[in-house]
């Protein structure tokens, strides 16, 4: 099946600004370079981050392309609605991705005006990580507009398996250095109370976990050389969410990852009751079936 990647392509997006020296040049500190990966809440972590990344490459909020959206976060979004906030560009779930990018134009020396597009220098500094994690040619990748502006790509699902495989396993110093700092910073890949995050924190050091838009999810199991990827079809993220818990569930004990099952340590997102406008529960979203051998 081919498919837009989305958000679960950010580190793959990331990996030429430590792969080319930009990371370095501007000093990027390990959260920030975690940040590049994230699809965050915009929670005040978040949003500091972003503007420390921001300062040093000689940007402001106004570089960023992406625009504003309510925040991911729960407890975040129903704060901004409390208070009245207006959401800007910073607090994109994005804006460490276009941060990222920024910092790459800025490295080379390229226009930061349009990094975000298709054919920008910088896309196709990406578009050729992407080839070769994939394995899939350039000529190959379909190219289309993710939600935040910049350009994404649909491959096939195997082949974002294969990457996020690699990304776990790989001795390539900016995989190491990118897995490094999303391991040690898995609040900042999501946020409070969101399954990447609560199931990095689950499994520490074992397990890299990115949402992406449109119901899929990707997977690492780091140091095993195997990754996962999946789609709901019709693009329900409540759906992603408990299929992932399910198919980690039948992964990681043939894989010799130590602790319980994703649904015992993060019980929250392994289901999800139906309630009616009483608050009566009137069903149960869960996950049926087994993955084929």
């Amino acid at each position: 099946m081919v498919t837009y990647w989305r958000s679960a392509a950010k580190p793959f997006q990331a990996l030429a600004l430590v792969e080319d020296g930009a990371a370095d040049r501007w000093k990027l500190s390990e959260s920030e370079i975690a940040l590049t990966c994230a699809s965050h809440s915009s929670e005040k972590v978040h949003l500091e981050v972003t503007d420390g990344c921001l300062k040093k490459i000689g940007c402001t909020e106004a570089d960023l392309a992406c625009g504003p959206h309510p925040p991911l976060g729960a407890e975040v979004a129903a704060q901004v609605t409390k208070q009245g906030l207006t959401p800007t560009p910073r607090w994109s779930n994005c804006s460490g991705k276009h941060s990222g990018m920024l910092a790459l134009a800025r490295h080379h020396g390229w226009p930061t005006a349009g990094y975000n597009a298709a054919g920008h220098p910088v896309q196709e500094r990406i578009l050729k990580a992407v080839a070769e994690w994939t394995d899939i040619p350039v000529s190959q990748i379909r190219l289309g507009v993710d939600g935040c502006t910049a350009a994404n790509f649909a491959v096939p699902l195997s082949s974002m398996a294969r990457a996020y495989a690699r990304l776990g396993a790989s001795d390539h110093p900016a995989a190491q250095r990118l897995r490094t700092a999303m391991l040690a910073h898995p609040e900042l890949i999501a946020g409070t109370g969101r399954p990447d995050t609560d199931l990095m924190r689950a499994y520490p050091g074992q397990l890299i976990v990115k949402v992406g838009a449109e119901g899929i999810f990707c997977a690492s199991a780091v140091g095993k050389g195997v990754g996962i990827a999946l789609k709901v079809e019709d693009g329900d993220m409540r759906s992603a969410t408990i299929a992932l818990v399910a198919v980690l569930d039948q992964v990681l004990p043939t894989l010799g990852v130590d602790g319980a099952l994703a649904s015992v340590r993060v019980p929250q997102h392994a289901t999800m009751k139906i309630r009616n406008t009483r608050g009566v529960v009137t069903g149960e979203v869960r996950a049926d079936g087994r993955l084929a051998p």
